[in-house]
This record gives structure tokens, C-alpha cells and sequence, in this order.
């Protein structure tokens, strides 16, 4: 079989997709995410916080929401739902972390837990953060503060 015929042959054995019904979904669920961490930040400022103060609760509570709902299996439900919107930077991240920990948790704390539960968000770590040394490095040389 050549290269384009095994194209064509995955093509036509490839279920279509909704992509507007898809680009919804992930639309209202994404949009969903962020109202609901613009409420938390509003009850957190009423609640007496500071505006940094409270976005900094707000991150933490949603990191927490979303580490439950994903030890509660329900982190995945929304996402086969939501797709791409459930992909919104804190919560993903989240999720991102706590799946590999629950995947290995039965190889042990160390070696299972600890160890792997940055396989998915390490690299998003790692890369962020040389991203934005560079950027910094680059802000500095052209004489930005």
C-alpha cells in the first residue's frame, strides 16, 4: 500500500467531525470555566480580599476544583463533553497533574505518585519557563525595563 492510498483508506474509514457542534461545546464549557472563576473572585473579594489577594484564591480554588473532579473521574466526563474547553489554563493544568498521580498511584507514593506526576505538565513548566526567560532577555536588550 503506498503512502496515498493508506491516506485515503484512513480517511474514508475516519469518523467525521462536528467541528461547529465541537467549537460550541468548547465555547460555552471554556466560557463556563471562566465565569465560574470570575465568581469565585468575586466572592473572595466580598469576602474581605484584596484584589491580587483574591485572583491568588481564585487560582487556588480552582486548581482544588479541578483536582477533584478529576480524582472523581468527573474532570474527564466534561472533558469528551467540552474537548478543547475544558482547556482552560488552570484547570487543564490541574487535571494535567493529577491524572498521571492517580494513573500510578498503585506503583507507590515515591516511585509511582511523586514520580510521574509531572509527565504530561513538566514540559509545560519547563518550556514556559525558558519561554519566558528568553522573552525576559530579549525585553532587556532592547532596553525595556
Amino acid at each position: 500500500m503506498t503512502p496515498k492510498e493508506y491516506q485515503a483508506y484512513v480517511k474514508k474509514i475516519s469518523p467525521s467531525s462536528p467541528i461547529w457542534k465541537d467549537t460550541l461545546f468548547a465555547f460555552v464549557i471554556g466560557g463556563g470555566i471562566c465565569v465560574l472563576g470570575q465568581l469565585i473572585q468575586n466572592g473572595w473579594a466580598a469576602a474581605g480580599l484584596g484584589k491580587e489577594e483574591a485572583g491568588t484564591a481564585t487560582a487556588m480554588t480552582l486548581v482544588a476544583i479541578s483536582a477533584l473532579l478529576t480524582g472523581l473521574n468527573l474532570y474527564n466526563k466534561i472533558a469528551r463533553f467540552a474537548g478543547a474547553g475544558t482547556l482552560v489554563p488552570i484547570t487543564g493544568f490541574a487535571n494535567s497533574v493529577v491524572s498521571p498521580a492517580i494513573d500510578f498511584k498503585s506503583e507507590g507514593f515515591i516511585t509511582g505518585m511523586a514520580a510521574k506526576m509531572f509527565t504530561i505538565a513538566g514540559p509545560v513548566i519547563v518550556y514556559g519557563t525558558l519561554a519566558s526567560v528568553v522573552y525576559g532577555l530579549v525585553l532587556i536588550l532592547m532596553g525595556g525595563q
